[in-house]
């Protein structure tokens, strides 16, 4: 039940805090006078750098300065976030010619979640500021003169120098070394992190539209109905209250039963939003009146020696509601548990039942929407759904105390 946070994350895909480049390639091998395999990479990578410092210059000039020389134009700033994104094909090259030339492994950066949801403009400024895009681009820019002077330097040295070959190689690429590290590694965490939560952002912002316009939905089709229906009843029984009591009064009883149904949908709104239950007694109470909905016998867990904040206690009850909700329509199951619990500073929540499986992301019954609810808040959302079953989704957010939220506030 309890499987690591670390194997988690694996499965995600997410490794924070990975170095830049392993500390191993640091140092090439001891220089020496025979030209070995070393040497020889050495040599081509210098020579090669002419030809590859032209194709970077050419795009960058011809590509990002019209960009930016249209920017006044609906075309421009698409065409410098597009000439931003080619500027990050060009730097995985240069990465990969380093790792095979000179040795120099450099962790390739983390794509810009582009695709996490928001609008155009915000996917169009999250490219327009990526860090590595700029950082390659001024790699490319520089490189033209470095290019020139390496590729020269070494033809005539294969003619001219021969001897002392081996020692300018090695001080020219080891100056190509460092360019490579400083500018086509990744981005800090930091700068990671910051692309990632904006996008996040931008998830919320949808998430809370959409639950906004649910709520407008559910009221205008619901409760609001009825109660223009109650007004109208109360209305034409108050018209015939003289002329016919009997029917007045069968008109009011009536209006009586709408009234009951216009509080009951009122109720379920309410709990839609956020439950009575869950405020005032916790997570393992309002999970537990949440199983005796679901069509299927649930065993609730709740193992927790304190309440976490608010907002993380909300999305976990809602998580949970909707993995139930999906077990009664779609899993054909006979049982199923929930099982939440503390481990250092994350709340996990794993969710099982011995029905059907093939649960998927894309499968239609709103696993990526909750996959990308937690993500918006640092969470992480696993599915294990073999077909045939059983299906176990864990489900993993960050710990936040309440007391914390309250000194926050």
């Amino acid at each position: 039940m309890t499987e690591p946070i670390t194997s988690l994350r694996a499965r995600n895909g997410r490794h924070h805090g990975s170095p830049r480049f392993t500390l191993d390639d640091e140092h090439p091998p001891p220089l020496r006078f025979a030209l070995d395999g070393c040497t020889w990479r050495e040599i081509t990578h210098l020579l090669a750098n002419l030809p590859m410092s032209l194709v970077g210059f050419t795009y960058v000039v011809t590509v990002l300065f019209t960009g930016a020389g249209l920017t006044m134009t609906v075309i421009g700033f698409p065409l410098l976030a597009a000439g931003l994104l080619g500027a990050r094909q060009l730097g995985k090259l240069e990465r990969l010619r380093a790792r095979a030339l000179l040795g120099v492994r450099v962790e390739e950066p983390t794509p810009l979640p582009l695709r996490k949801g928001g609008g155009v403009f915000q996917r169009l400024w999250l490219a327009l500021k990526d860090p590595v895009g700029w950082r390659t681009v001024l790699y490319d820019f520089v490189r033209l003169p470095w290019g020139i002077l390496t590729f020269t330097v070494t033809l005539v040295s294969l003619f001219v120098l021969w001897p002392v070959l081996p020692f300018i190689a090695r001080g020219l690429t080891n100056v190509d070394r460092a360019m490579v590290r400083w500018l086509l590694s990744p981005s800090d965490e930091l700068e990671r992190r910051i692309a990632e939560l904006e996008s996040d952002r931008g998830v919320v912002v949808d998430t809370a539209a959409a639950d906004l316009r649910r709520i407008e939905r559910d009221l205008h089709d619901g409760a609001q109905a009825r109660l223009v229906n109650l007004a109208m009843g109360l209305g034409l029984a108050k018209e015939k209250l003289l002329e016919d009591p009997d029917s007045a009064a069968a008109m009011v009883e009536e209006a009586h039963g709408e009234v009951k149904l216009a509080l009951q949908e009122l109720r379920d709104l309410a709990r839609g939003i956020h439950p009575a239950v869950l405020t005032d007694r916790g997570l393992d109470a309002a999970l537990s009146a949440v199983a005796t909905r679901c069509t299927v016998p649930v065993r609730v867990t709740v193992d927790l020696d304190a309440r976490p904040a608010a907002a993380i206690e909300g999305i976990a009850y809602f998580t949970v509601s909707e993995l139930l909700q999906n077990i009664s329509k779609h899993s054909g199951a006979k049982s199923a548990s929930v099982d939440v619990w503390r481990t250092d500073e994350r709340l996990l929540m794993q969710v099982w039942d011995d029905g059907r499986g093939g649960a998927r992301l894309d499968g239609g019954t709103g696993m990526a929407g909750l996959a990308d609810r937690l993500d918006a808040v640092d969470g992480l959302f696993v599915i294990d759904s073999p077909v045939g079953g059983p299906t176990t989704i864990t489900a993993e957010l960050p710990w936040r105390d309440r007391g914390d939220e309250a000194r926050r506030r």
